[in-house]
């Protein structure tokens, strides 16, 4: 394929396979994503409402649930676990549990421990979370432009962040931005995202806007499609698709005039369900297999019945025999949510 071609490979690349569990359609399940708060010291416009009621806090996991929870999965045969929010690291504990689930990276039992963050909170918890075995960390980061970042966070302050991207790369932590593709907020700022963080070693993750619970505003005219994005970025970039994975659902390319690699998360445009590999937990135990459906398993009322975990694994098994074959993402004018629950309360 040519560097300059703006076609969408029809294939994904293909992940090795991983994980012992295996849905009704043969894919290989062993990525587990855990919200481990709905709670977020930001308030994104496309992530959730300005006011949003967050969770009592007897219906949200104990770090001794969670991490008991975390043991039956990768008892199970998960081999990659990410920690996300809300913003986990505004959780209480957050660091005990991390140091509690590193003991599986030494054993082996998990190939990777890594997190999803804001980064307002990173220079403070980089260089340990580093010494606990994590390798990666994936920064939300829409705008370098610092008024932007005020508004699209309502409130947040950019210099947090920045502090943060230094702090994990001084920590040796590898780094990649997400950037959720804005069409009003951040499409001409795109390239620029591209080369702050090509210029540090990042990479850049977009993904396109998802409908997902009820929020302010209208998504319909901030949806952008990354086909046309690719295609921007290809008329003055030489872009090659490449076969890396990272065992999530972003298809690479490398910008060869910076060296750095550029991700394509497509829930909307181009579906990459066929070679789903991932499940997610809740902060109140409950199991999703898939982000773009309302199914749900509690597996938190199993937890608190019994000292015995068999009744959890029979549920998770159950729970991903059933996962469905494909998400129902759409987008259009007029239209509500997808799915009802906020990407906070599911765990990005």
């Amino acid at each position: 394929m040519s560097p300059y071609d703006v076609s969408w490979p029809h294939d994904r690349p293909e992940a090795p396979p991983f994980g012992r569990l295996t849905d009704g359609f043969g894919r290989r399940i062993g990525y587990l994503r855990v919200s481990v708060t709905d709670r977020c010291d930001l308030r994104c416009v496309y992530c959730m409402s300005e006011h949003m009621r967050f969770l009592p806090k007897a219906e949200v996991l104990t770090v001794d649930e969670l991490d008991r929870l975390c043991g039956v999965f990768i008892g199970l045969g998960t081999r990659k676990l990410r920690l996300t929010g809300g913003e986990p690291l505004v959780r209480k504990g957050f660091m005990e549990l991390v140091e509690r689930l590193s003991r599986h990276l030494e054993t082996g039992a998990l190939d990777e421990l890594t997190l999803t963050t804001n980064g307002t909170r990173l220079a403070e918890h980089a260089a340990d979370l580093a010494r606990l075995g994590v390798r990666r960390v994936n920064v939300s980061l829409d705008t370098l432009d610092p008024s932007t970042f005020r508004r699209l966070t309502r409130g947040g302050d950019i210099a947090q962040v920045m502090a943060g991207l230094d702090a994990a790369a001084a920590a040796g932590l590898k780094v990649k931005i997400n950037t959720v593709a804005l069409a009003r907020d951040n499409r001409a700022e795109i390239p620029e995202l591209m080369t702050f963080a090509h210029a540090r070693g990042f990479d850049l993750v977009l993904i396109e806007t998802m409908p997902m619970g009820e929020i302010d505003e209208d998504r319909t005219d901030q949806f952008l499609s990354l086909r046309d994005v690719r295609q921007d970025l290809a008329a003055a970039w030489t872009l090659t698709w490449l076969s890396d994975t990272t065992l999530g659902p972003a298809r690479y390319s490398r910008v060869e005039e910076t060296g750095g690699r550029i991700g394509f998360i497509t829930p909307l445009s181009h579906t990459f369900c066929d070679t789903c590999n991932r499940v997610r937990l809740t902060c109140t135990g409950t199991l999703h297999t898939c982000l773009g459906r309302d199914d749900a398993t509690d597996l938190r009322s199993l937890l608190r019945a019994s000292a015995d975990d068999a009744p959890v694994r029979e549920a998770i098994r159950a729970a991903i025999a059933a996962k469905p074959l494909a998400h129902d993402f759409r987008i259009g004018v007029g239209e509500g949510p997808a799915v009802r629950r906020h990407m906070s309360t599911t765990g990005g």
